[in-house]
């Protein structure tokens, strides 16, 4: 069973919701504004937050990012606004998918599930493994780096830990979106580059000479690696 943290103020559809999943297997907490949002995260510590986006108090956006502060929460935005700009604003901010009102709650329960399987990345490799100064642990998915934890959203890192799991290795957007966002994924490829552009933020003071993610132009993205 997982937690989901459901945040619509439209009492109607959140139950509505909430009654889809739970017969899906998940334990839901119901917020119907900004404000019982932020204390019921802060309170339950959710598995995954359905976050709609026009709310009174404090809207989804604030919601966003104070949840990007804090956890990697997978956090699925839900909004009536379809243009391609909400969309890649929500993604650049660290959602891990958008669905557009009106929506079936059948389909918000299959992206909710495929969310929560993406965001834990089972990795049959070695435990830990050391690319100079950068650590990264494919059990615990703990990455740390001059021996200080970094914190990625769940979409990020199981990006970094597909890449690092095959070093010096070229992959086009088309296989990173299906390794890791799965081949459901309905959204633009430009998610990619903007994961990609967020991971090396993370990684800006991984030092250069011991390895970086590429982008190797008109083919895709490599981590590569200079020192071991």
């Amino acid at each position: 069973m997982k937690s989901i943290l459901l945040v619509e103020d439209e009492l109607v559809i959140s139950r509505v919701l909430k009654a889809y999943l739970q017969k899906a297997g998940h334990e839901v907490w119901q917020a119907n504004d900004g404000i019982e949002a932020v204390q019921l995260f802060d309170e339950k510590k959710p598995d995954l937050v359905l976050l709609d986006v026009m709310l009174p108090e404090r809207n989804g956006w604030e919601i966003l990012q104070y949840i990007r502060e804090k956890s990697s929460c997978p956090v699925i935005i839900m909004t009536a606004l379809g243009q391609t700009d909400q969309k890649l604003k929500g993604l650049n901010q660290g959602a891990d998918d958008y669905i557009t009102k009106p929506f079936v709650a059948d389909e918000v329960v299959a992206r909710v599930n495929a969310v929560l399987r993406r965001s834990v990345i089972l990795v049959k490799d070695q435990e830990t493994r050391l690319f100079g100064s950068l650590k990264i642990n494919f059990q615990s998915h703990h990455v740390t780096l001059h021996g200080l934890e970094l914190t990625f959203h769940p979409r990020d890192l199981s990006l970094l830990l597909f890449l690092a799991q095959n070093p010096n290795q070229t992959f086009t957007r088309e296989q990173l979106i299906e390794q890791v966002w799965g081949i459901d994924y309905g959204g633009s490829d430009r998610a990619v580059d903007l994961a990609i552009k967020r991971v090396r933020k993370t990684l800006e003071n991984w030092p250069v000479h011991e390895g970086e993610i590429k982008t190797q132009r008109g083919v895709g993205y490599q981590f590569c690696v200079y020192k071991k």
